[in-house]
């Protein structure tokens, strides 16, 4: 049995320093066996260091340093590692377990940051797997195991995907899924039914000219080669019949195509809009989940496929279905005994469909999974590209579209394996049906059963229906991809947002901006972030949430937006409980100034007005003027109606602030939510910031954060947090009278101002 050493695939992701410690395993004789391994961030005391921890050969083995010598605890009965983190650090835990009394023993503990949480996750996984088979023997991976493009684990030759990093349990799909269309084909039942029509005459219309060459043989050319005159009048109307249903099936084929086309563009578009709309309407935590990549990819190529399966292959298939059964009735009323040979082959061809379709269909559906990968890279890498050349990273980003190009083609090959053994067989055995009909036919003439135009026109029709029979088992990939690609639309379609609308929705009157937060708690998962919170918030005030980072701030705001549902408590506005207001109702009368404000590409003036496109250009200027831009727009090259690079690119971080400042005093707010306006530019440009903000606020609800404590000072009331709770509150000479958290704070930033200042000086 040979195992995996640090140079194949499945220890490819191993940093070189670490590999002589395995290489150290190996020459002790224990064999590295699974490639599954742990590099751990966080000593004891939490101070960054790396450690190695990895399992070789039924053990568990540990190495504080590359040089140190490692240490290992047989993976046996009795043993358990235990997962947790808090605060952003994680630990596992390897303890002996309680029995005969004993309370449990921990035997070793080591800690790292969240980030290494999927290859942990792995490493606990094959854990408890060779604990579990203990007494029994463990199957190892193969050394050319592939490994997984995301986390470096390995993975078994027959997985297609790593389970470790799969977020969401994929259910195969089903080729069922297509007949939820009909509910964007409904519409245009009308046109689809005549579009059915025109396919069953266009069908009729081919199967014409080989029942036509019957005459032409038994009576016309036989006859000749007998010594009989040609009858020419009869030969113009065979001939003539000919053209006549070559032509009508031409007519009828283009008709058919063009309405189908035109229906399935339709459907098409149809699906990419309601699934678009449908994603507007989801809350903020299911796009926490996805990657923006794969979301594109659905909406995008996803229904294109399934738009090219409706109006391509669908049709088709239906064609296939007609010809095949009008050429089977054709066939029996010509000849019976000749048909039923010509059938033969068709229960293994069936059979083979069967058992292909399943793994076709699950097959697709883990491409287009895995081809979301590679789009995933470019959506993360194209927008941040900044950052990828100011860090000079374009080497690791290439190497991680390479790795996820790999993966995809390692997943395509497996499918291609199968695709292509499965075609040419069933083109083998309508090969095999044709010298069936052959020989069975010429013993059959031979016999005087049948003439030779019978046998001739049989043969014919023979050829278009194994024609169509090997294009039905070809169009069983191509229906399993867009299976495939259904269902990745309708996960989007099925999923209810976690923000519903109300179901008797209270209407919203003129908002005063009145803001209460009654015994409210809100969790990440498992994760508590807000623990009964009460704050009331009179019209006009300004209220400031200061604490420490996590303490739960932006949360507040994200609830009282309602990006996200409270999970315990009510939040009123104006004595309304939010849930029950519409929530585009509601969001109208919220300005929201972030801290990396948001631009789209466009000309100043249309982002300006996006929250109110129908904005005149004298109200977008009044807007410019009030948030101090009016000056720097001015000097810009098409003023107003310059354009704006992908997500503002081309202006300054104070520039793209007053702008979206503008943007919430367009739409005139009753509520304002300024999440750390001011906190990612320099003095100069917080001040000019700060004037835009002092317009903004003016006779409005204003919830704001801020790192910087002194831009809260004309804060009616600042509102201390710590760990999801309030625990102080009071104007700023109060808060500082009680040196209590905020004081502690305050004083914190005044002595790392100092530093700075000092830092200047030298």
């Amino acid at each position: 049995m040979s195992y995996p050493t640090p140079s194949t695939p499945a220890w490819a992701g191993l940093p070189a320093a670490w590999r002589p410690a395995v290489e150290r395993t190996e020459a002790a004789g224990e064999g590295a066996a699974g490639g599954v391994w742990l590099l751990t961030d966080l000593d004891t005391e939490l101070r960054f260091r790396e450690g190695l921890l990895w399992i070789a050969a039924g053990r568990l083995w540990w190495a504080a340093e590359p040089q140190a010598t490692p240490v290992s605890w047989p993976i046996e009965a009795g043993l358990a590692l235990w997962m947790s983190d808090h605060n952003g650090v994680a630990a596992l835990e390897l303890v002996r377990e309680a029995r005969d009394g004993a309370s449990a023993e921990r035997l070793a503990v080591w800690r790292y940051t969240l980030g290494r949480q999927v290859p942990a996750r792995r490493l606990m996984e094959r854990f408890e797997a060779l604990r579990d088979a203990a007494g029994r023997p463990v199957a190892v991976p193969d050394a050319a195991a592939l490994q997984c493009p995301v986390c470096h684990a390995p993975m078994e030759p027959e997985d297609d995907e790593c389970a470790v990093c799969a977020q969401v349990v994929h259910t195969p799909p089903s080729t069922l899924t297509l007949l939820r269309l009909w509910r964007f084909a409904r519409p245009y039942r009308w046109q689809l039914l005549a579009g059915f029509l025109l396919t069953l005459a266009a069908t009729a219309a081919t199967l014409v000219p080989p029942y036509l060459t019957i005459p032409l043989m038994d009576d016309v050319l036989i006859p000749y080669q007998s010594g009989q005159p040609i009858d020419v009048a009869r030969v113009g109307w065979l001939l003539g019949g000919l053209l006549g249903a070559a032509l009508l099936a031409w007519g009828l084929g283009w008709a058919k195509t063009y309405i189908l086309a035109l229906v399935s563009e339709r459907i098409g578009a149809d699906l990419r809009t309601t699934t678009y709309e449908h994603l507007l309407g989801l809350s903020l935590e299911y796009f926490g989940n996805r990657r923006t990549g794969d979301l594109m990819a659905r909406i995008g190529s996803e229904t294109d496929r399934i738009n090219i399966f409706l109006s391509l292959h669908l049709l088709d298939f239906a064609t296939d279905v007609i010809m095949i059964g009008m050429t089977a009735v054709i066939l029996f009323s010509i000849s019976p005994t000749l048909a039923l040979a010509t059938l033969l082959p068709l229960p293994l061809i069936a059979w083979l469909i069967h058992v292909v379709r399943d793994r076709l269909r699950t097959g697709f559906e883990k491409i287009d999974r895995v081809w979301a990968e590679v789009t995933s890279v470019l959506a993360d890498t194209i927008p941040g590209i900044r950052v990828v050349k100011a860090f000079a990273q374009e080497g690791r980003e290439a190497e991680r579209f390479r790795e996820a190009n790999r993966h995809n083609l390692a997943v395509n090959d497996r499918l291609n394996r199968l695709w292509s053994l499965f075609s040419p067989t069933v083109s083998l055995l309508t090969e095999i049906g044709l010298l069936v009909v052959w020989g069975f036919g010429i013993w059959l003439v031979a016999r005087g059963s049948v003439t030779v135009g019978v046998l001739t026109a049989f043969l014919a029709y023979i050829g278009r229906f194994y024609t169509r029979l090997d294009s039905m088992s070809r169009i069983v990939s191509v229906t399993q991809k867009a299976a495939a690609g259904a269902k990745r639309i309708f996960d989007i379609l099925d999923h209810v947002s976690s923000v519903p609308e109300p179901a008797q929705p209270v209407p919203l009157p003129a908002v005063q901006g009145r803001i209460e937060v009654r015994g409210v708690a809100f969790r990440y998962g498992n994760r508590s972030v807000i623990q009964g919170l009460d704050l009331d918030v009179r019209p006009g005030e300004m209220i400031g949430l200061v604490g420490h980072s996590g303490s739960g701030k932006s949360t507040l705001v994200n609830l009282i937006c309602r990006f996200y549902d409270v999970a315990e408590g009510q939040i009123l506005v104006d004595g309304v409980d939010i849930r029950q207001l519409r929530v585009a109702d509601y969001r109208r009368h919220i300005g929201l100034v972030l801290q990396e404000p948001f631009l789209f590409f466009g000309t100043i003036a249309e982002n300006i007005a996006y929250g109110r496109p129908d904005a005149t250009r004298e109200e977008i200027i009044a807007a410019a003027r009030a948030a101090h831009a009016h000056d720097f727009i001015l000097r810009l090259p098409q003023g107003y109606d310059s354009l704006v690079g992908e997500r503002g690119q081309g202006l300054s971080g104070g520039e793209r602030q007053r702008i979206s400042i503008a943007r919430a005093l367009l739409i005139d707010p009753r509520i304002l939510i300024l999440d750390e306006a001011t906190s990612s530019v320099d003095t100069e440009t917080e001040k000019e910031i700060q004037k835009a903000l002092d317009n903004l606020v003016r006779g409005r609800t204003t919830i704001a954060i801020a790192h910087r404590l002194s831009t809260l000072r004309r804060a009616d009331r600042l509102v201390v947090m710590d760990k999801g709770r309030k625990v102080e509150e009071g104007s700023h000479d109060e808060l500082m009278a009680r040196q209590g958290a905020y004081w502690r704070l305050y004083q914190a930033q005044a002595r790392q101002a100092e530093a700075e200042r000092e830092l200047l000086k030298d």
